[in-house]
């Protein structure tokens, strides 16, 4: 290397990043140590502070460090640090920073009482910042944020939160266009209005009982897990819509029309019925479908599907061509009348791939019928995956089931799978 131009060293050593590999670069020789601030991107292992002898501290290390670079753009800091350490970086490189990612390990610290900024108060200094992601977040007091005016996303992970912490915060990023808050606790009412918002994912934990309002013009994703009461009245860019709850129950959807929402998922153990049949009625143009939810009904009563009549169904879904169903929602379009509507004129038009799920042996006969008519009616059919899941039986009506579905795989082995 010791041929090449100044600015061609400078370019291959920008793509060093590991602040350990850095600082072992700069030993090399003069000119690499003197092409070193020109590094764009610094990143800090969590294991930094391993082999740290005397008084240095991982503060001081990356202190040194950033103020060592030109024009800093990308700061990654997985180590330990504290809130005037933070401070004293940001006070150094703020105004060229456009990546900020913090592993801030203070979920379970206590606020302090004294004038001392919170590591979450320093961040404001950081004001040109593009994109910010945080691990390990206790926001229950509001952060001093003022403005980040170029800020287009924001990603939290692992935090517990306080509603109006949360809001203040979000605020403070009104130009955000990807937001995620993943493992997220202590929230029962969230509220979110970002007109710039294009891509959403919120995953709360708890009791699965928070309420959730969006206002979001642009919103083309969103992935919602653990709320009851789902609110988004501005729909018409929405393009894939995944809503799950694991731990509680889903009682209220309140959508715009979905005439532009290409892949739907809705997930959980138990959704009121009247939420997923508005679902279905609103995401009649939907192209991919997902349906994993095992219950219906009110509060505690664990109900199965009502009926679902098979010809209105794909008929009200002319455009579907991919459909993951399980469990419950298979045995709705297996009933004893769920078929009745079937003639020679019926054509499933778009469905191109189906995976089916079946759990239970019952009404064998009626799942049977409605695989095979899948198979008849769906012209353009060219997958179907029936997955066998956890069907235990002490009656040998359960072999006898499985012997039917294998039938039914060789005489359409073209199309048909098991699993």
């Amino acid at each position: 290397m010791d041929s090449l131009p100044d600015a061609i060293v400078q370019y291959i050593l920008s793509h060093t990043s590991n602040a350990k590999d850095v600082a072992s670069c700069t030993c090399v020789s003069k000119r690499w140590k003197d092409s070193m601030p020109y590094l764009r991107s610094l990143y800090f292992p969590r294991n930094l502070n391993d082999k740290l002898t005397g008084g240095d501290t991982t503060d001081n290390i990356v202190k040194q460090m950033v103020s060592s670079m030109c024009q800093l753009e990308e700061l990654v800091v997985y180590c330990p640090f504290t809130s005037v350490g933070l401070a004293s970086w940001l006070s150094l490189t703020g105004p060229s920073l456009r990546y900020l990612e913090l592993r801030m390990d203070n979920l379970v610290e206590q606020q302090p009482c004294t004038d001392k900024p919170s590591k979450l108060d320093c961040i404001g200094a950081a004001r040109n910042l593009e994109s910010l992601k945080l691990w390990g977040v206790l926001m229950i007091h509001s952060p001093k944020w003022v403005f980040f005016q170029k800020l287009r996303n924001l990603e939290i992970v692992g935090a517990r939160l306080e509603n109006p912490a949360l809001s203040v915060a979000l605020q403070a990023c009104p130009n955000l266009t990807h937001l995620s808050l993943l493992a997220c606790e202590g929230l029962r009412s969230v509220s979110i209005e970002l007109h710039q918002l294009e891509q959403c994912k919120l995953d709360f934990y708890g009791l699965g009982n928070c309420s959730l309002s969006i206002v979001s013009p642009k919103l083309e994703w969103l992935e919602v897990q653990g709320c009851s009461w789902i609110r988004v009245p501005e729909t018409q860019c929405l393009r894939n819509l995944s809503i799950a709850n694991n731990s509680g129950r889903v009682y209220m959807v309140d959508f715009g029309k979905l005439a532009a929402l290409d892949f739907l998922s809705i997930r959980g153990v138990q959704w009121c019925w009247e939420a997923i049949s508005k679902m279905l009625q609103l995401a009649n143009e939907v192209k991919h479908l997902y349906m994993k939810v095992e219950f219906t009904g009110d509060f505690d009563a664990l109900l199965p599907f009502p009926e679902i009549d098979f010809v209105e169904f794909f008929n009200t879904h002319p455009k579907l061509q991919k459909f993951d169903m399980h469990g419950a929602m298979f045995a709705a379009l297996c009933q004893k009348n769920s078929l009745k509507n079937v003639d020679s004129r019926f054509v499933i038009h778009c469905l191109e791939e189906t995976v089916i799920t079946v759990r239970s042996p019952l009404n064998a006969e009626q799942k049977m019928n409605t695989l095979e008519s899948l198979v008849k009616y769906g012209r353009n059919l060219k997958k179907m995956t029936i997955r066998i899941l956890d069907m235990k039986s002490s009656h040998s009506s359960a072999d006898d089931f499985f012997q039917e579905i294998c039938r039914f795989r060789c005489l359409n082995r073209k199309i048909v799978s098991i699993e």
